[in-house]
């Protein structure tokens, strides 16, 4: 059986170390977006780049043959997301998606929950502020409406050109990151504020845990709706349906 995988995500990392260690007659290929610079090389074959929309995905589909199609990519790829189920229709298909389950608030949390990056930079409110943006690199720009603030900005590759903020530095980082050293460059960095996205996980999860303890207020990006259908949160879980669709396979001789 021939699967493909959307990752670059820890979940498809996982998947992926699962797939290494499955049954030969199992073959299957990571796809990273490319997004980052230099991802950590799977375990089994992978390509970076996209596709070409969804009939660029039907198109590889078929020609690589694949009968099980893995949607593990980030909770925010909305688009990927919703490319991977219009293709895996198309090209009849079926379609397991594997993401993260989103974080809860806890006591002791203050968070102020918005749908969009522009509500998110609005809803730091006219006092600058010195403000923690770990959202990524592609919405920035939502926050140059908000330039009264200073905005320290983590990231996993440099930015080639420098986000066009008014104020504004950035830092290196790959997680997973612990809450000790997140509370201690809040505190070293005078964070006031923070702004995220509501990715799940535990590979982000620290920077929560430390503007809990300092009592510093989140602004969190809700999620996009999710596709069709229910998602999977263990990659041991995914695992399992995709040996289940092999019998299934062998079991009619294809």
């Amino acid at each position: 059986m021939r699967v493909l995988v959307l990752g670059g995500t820890t979940e498809a990392s996982r998947l992926a170390a699962l797939l290494a260690a499955a049954r030969r007659d199992i073959w299957s290929m990571l796809s990273f977006a490319g997004r980052t610079k230099a991802p950590i090389a799977p375990a089994i074959p992978y390509r970076i780049g996209g596709f070409g929309g969804v009939e660029g995905l039907v198109s590889y589909l078929e020609r690589e043959r694949i009968e099980l199609l893995v949607d593990a990519t980030h909770p925010y790829a909305e688009q990927m997301s919703r490319n991977a189920e219009l293709a895996s229709a198309q090209a009849g298909i079926p379609l397991i998606v594997l993401t993260r389950p989103p974080w809860l608030r806890e006591p002791g949390d203050d968070w102020t929950i918005v749908g969009d990056m522009e509500a998110a930079a609005a809803a730091l409110g006219p006092e600058p502020k010195r403000v923690f943006l770990t959202i990524g690199r592609l919405q920035l720009a939502a926050f140059a409406s908000a330039p009264q603030h200073a905005y320290l900005i983590r990231a996993v590759d440099p930015f080639d050109p420098p986000p066009e903020l008014a104020r504004c530095r950035v830092i290196a980082g790959r997680g997973p990151f612990g809450s000790a050293a997140e509370e201690e460059l809040l505190r070293d960095e005078k964070i006031e504020m923070i702004v995220t996205k509501n990715s799940g996980g535990g590979a982000a999860f620290a920077k929560i845990v430390a503007a809990r303890r300092l009592g510093l207020p989140v602004v969190m990006v809700e999620r996009p709706q999710g596709v069709a259908g229910d998602a999977l949160h263990d990659p041991a879980e995914a695992m399992a349906h995709i040996l289940a669709h092999a019998e299934a396979l062998a079991s009619r001789g294809v």
